[in-house]
């Protein structure tokens, strides 16, 4: 028991370790080419997560502050990847929270159904009782679960995190030109400092 602990911590260890020693003066890469935007009249910034992964549930607060009080002139888009089976299933939750219109009303329980109380929120029938308990009517689930808008966001989902070069999460991307991480950045607080950097320097050229 003591010597796995022993590997967890050294584990975290490094994870931290690393973070610190690989961010660069920046605190971002630059895409190249860069990707067209949604909204061209605006900065958009695009959050890639996963609500499995701890970083993102750590990151979670600093970013639902930040978006709290965007600029009229930034279009933030949350942007859950797909890298394996496990991640789809917990992406395409969130895709049909999007399509109901309940995003506000489950996301950070979501997280915390995930990291803190360890649910298997990954079967229709699990998402079905969750989506209830949040005022979602079941019928409207499914018929939002099994929606064409869901299915093809689910195909688009792995091209989108490759068209930007997203290897980890969270991940942000500020107007399809800069791509920002923890490592990067050397914190999550570092971050939200980096994105609102460039969210100016973007400003700026509009």
């Amino acid at each position: 028991m003591f010597k796995n602990i022993y590997h967890f911590t050294l584990i975290l260890f490094l994870s931290f370790f690393s973070l610190a020693s690989n961010a660069n003066e920046q605190g971002y890469e630059t895409i190249s080419p860069a990707q067209p935007t949604q909204h061209p009249d605006k900065v958009e910034v695009i959050e890639f997560f996963w609500y499995g992964c701890p970083h993102c549930y750590a990151f979670e607060p600093l970013l639902e502050k930040w978006a709290h009080n965007l600029p009229k002139n930034v279009e933030f888009i949350r942007q859950p990847a797909a890298f394996n089976e496990t991640w789809a299933k917990h992406a395409k939750a969130y895709f049909t929270a999007e399509a109901l219109g309940v995003v506000e009303k489950v996301h950070a329980d979501f997280f915390d159904a995930i990291q803190n109380k360890k649910q298997d929120l990954d079967t229709e029938a699990s998402l079905a009782k969750f989506f209830a308990e949040h005022g979602v009517n079941e019928t409207q689930f499914h018929e939002a679960y099994s929606s064409f808008i869901v299915d093809t966001k689910m195909r688009q989902a792995p091209v989108m995190a490759a068209k930007y070069g997203i290897t980890g999460v969270p991940a942000l991307i500020v107007n399809g030109k800069y791509r920002i991480n923890g490592t990067l950045a050397g914190s999550h607080e570092n971050m939200i400092v980096v994105l609102n950097k460039l969210i100016a320097q973007e400003s700026a050229k509009k």
